[in-house]
C-alpha cells in the first residue's frame, strides 16, 4: 500500500500576513485542491494524508466535498518545522502502508507520470526524489556580495516533490534528524544521516511551487496548457 502525505501546514510567510497561498486560485481552483486532485487520481496512491494547520481542518473537508475526492483521506495537525509536519503525517498512515510519497501542498502541477515514476523508483531503491537539471549557471557567494566559487551546473539538480520512500527508511531517517536536533530543508536530506542513497527521477514537465505571488501566473499557465492538451470525448 502506498500513502501520499501532502504537507499543507505552512504559514505562507513570504506572501504577507493573512494570505494563505494554498487557497489562492489558479485556473479557477485553489492551489491545494489541484495538488490533492493529482494524488486522488494517481493509480499508484491508495490513501491521502494531509498535514494542515490546526483549525484549518473544516476548510479541507469542504474542499474534499466540493471537488469530489474519492480516496480515503485523513487530516493531521502540522508541527513547528516542515520535518515535524512530515513526522506527524508518517504517524497517521495506514498500518498497511509500505511506501509514502511526500508532496508540497503548494506544488499543483505534478504529473501522474512523475508521481508513478518516483514511487516506482522508491520501491526499487528505497528513496527517490523528483528533480530537474539546473539550467542556469550557478555561483556560490560567502558574503552575498562577491562570487566565491564557480559550480559545474552539469552536476547540479533542483530537487522537488514528490519525494518517495519505503516507510521504514523515511521513519528511520527523520528519527535520526529528531534525535540530533537538526533542521533539514527536505526529506531526502535526512537520508544522508543513515547513508541511504536517493535516486533522482527527472521530470519532463514543469513542476513549479507557489512561493510568492509572482509564481502564480506561471503556475496558471502550466495548468491551462495541461488542460488544453488533455484528450476530450466525442
Amino acid at each position: 500500500m502506498t500513502s501520499a502525505i501532502i504537507v499543507a501546514a505552512g504559514q505562507s510567510a513570504r506572501l504577507g500576513t493573512g494570505v494563505d497561498k494554498l487557497f489562492l486560485e489558479a485556473a479557477g481552483t485553489p492551489i491545494v485542491a489541484h495538488t490533492w486532485r493529482r494524488f486522488d487520481v494517481a493509480a499508484c496512491i491508495d490513501e491521502v494524508v494531509l498535514v494542515v494547520r490546526d483549525g484549518k481542518q473544516p476548510a479541507f473537508d469542504q474542499l474534499a466535498n466540493r471537488y469530489g475526492f474519492v480516496k480515503p483521506y485523513r487530516l493531521v495537525a502540522g508541527g513547528r518545522e516542515r520535518q515535524d509536519s512530515v513526522w506527524n503525517g508518517l504517524q497517521a498512515v495506514s498500518p498497511r502502508c509500505e511506501l509514502v510519497a511526500i508532496q508540497d501542498g503548494a506544488r499543483p502541477c505534478t504529473t501522474p507520470e512523475l508521481i508513478a515514476a518516483t514511487v516506482q523508483a522508491a520501491r526499487e531503491t528505497g528513496a527517490a526524489v523528483a528533480a530537474q537539471r539546473v539550467a542556469d549557471t550557478i555561483k556560490e557567494s560567502y558574503d552575498g556580495t562577491f562570487v566565491a566559487r564557480h559550480l559545474d551546473r552539469a552536476r547540479l539538480w533542483a530537487v522537488q516533490t514528490p519525494q518517495a520512500f519505503r516507510l521504514d527508511i523515511i521513519r528511520r531517517a527523520l528519527g535520526a534528524v529528531r534525535k540530533r536536533g537538526l533542521v533539514v530543508t527536505d526529506d531526502t536530506a535526512a537520508c544522508a544521516l543513515i547513508r541511504q542513497p536517493v535516486k533522482l527521477v527527472e521530470g519532463a514537465a514543469p513542476n513549479p511551487k507557489v512561493t510568492t505571488l509572482a509564481d502564480l501566473p506561471f503556475v496558471e499557465l502550466c495548468l491551462r496548457a495541461e488542460a488544453e492538451r488533455a484528450p476530450t470525448c466525442g
